[in-house]
């Protein structure tokens, strides 16, 4: 572990400023793209504050199928963790690395000793709420959207040319492999993409742009 420059942290988290006698002495990881901070079920092991790189939080099921909630960037808030500490439950998703990541760690104890800082409170329940909103957001695609226009939205999200498995694309559209799959020839036969190996070429995305503002089913 490191020591903990609190410079860096307090600029890219602000509201920790009124607890400058605490950071300090706060620990930093370095970890290796993959590496799993966090568990489903686990007990919550602090408040993460993501200084460089990326962090998938998601869930699974018992068939295996997994669902990404929503990724943690430098500055932002897991609400998986926070929403452990508010309640003193266990995490009800899984955290991994996606990339090379640094990041510090709130212990429990130290969370609800900052929740007494009007500044640190403030922070944390806006940043609870952004994140709410993303979810909300999630949820309605999930609900009220078809397959094929969030695979649309998906596709475009991603570039002239999208590097990813089709295993990838299910995860992160909560589906299974095989419908992404059949999907994607399908789009392929219209002519809206070119398919190869873990590589998707987008031909047509103004259709591919009519597609993803389909609402219904």
């Amino acid at each position: 572990m490191d020591a903990l420059p609190a410079h860096d942290l307090l600029r890219l988290y602000p509201g920790l400023a009124g607890l400058s006698g605490l950071l300090p002495g706060l620990p930093v990881l370095q970890v290796p793209p993959g590496t799993v901070l966090f568990r489903e079920n686990d007990p919550c092991q602090g408040f993460p504050l993501v200084m460089s790189g990326e962090v998938r939080v998601s869930r699974s099921a018992a068939n295996g199928r997994e669902l990404e909630l929503y990724r943690v960037l430098p500055g932002e808030m897991c609400l998986v963790s926070s929403a452990g500490l508010f309640a003193g439950q266990s995490l009800s998703a899984r955290g991994v690395a996606t990339t090379d990541t640094r990041l510090s760690l709130l212990s429990p104890p130290d969370f609800q000793d900052a929740l007494a800082d009007p500044t640190f409170r403030g922070f944390v329940l806006g940043l609870f709420a952004t994140r709410m909103a993303d979810l909300t957001a999630l949820i309605e695609a999930i609900a009220f959207q078809r397959l094929d226009s969030r695979l649309a939205g998906t596709l475009l999200g991603h570039g002239q040319q999208v590097r990813a498995t089709h295993q990838a694309l299910a995860d992160e559209l909560g589906t299974v492999r095989e419908i992404v799959t059949r999907l994607l020839h399908r789009f392929e036969r219209d002519g809206l993409v070119e398919l190869s190996r873990e590589c998707i070429t987008i031909r047509d995305s103004a259709a591919l742009r009519l597609l993803a503002s389909a609402q219904t089913r």
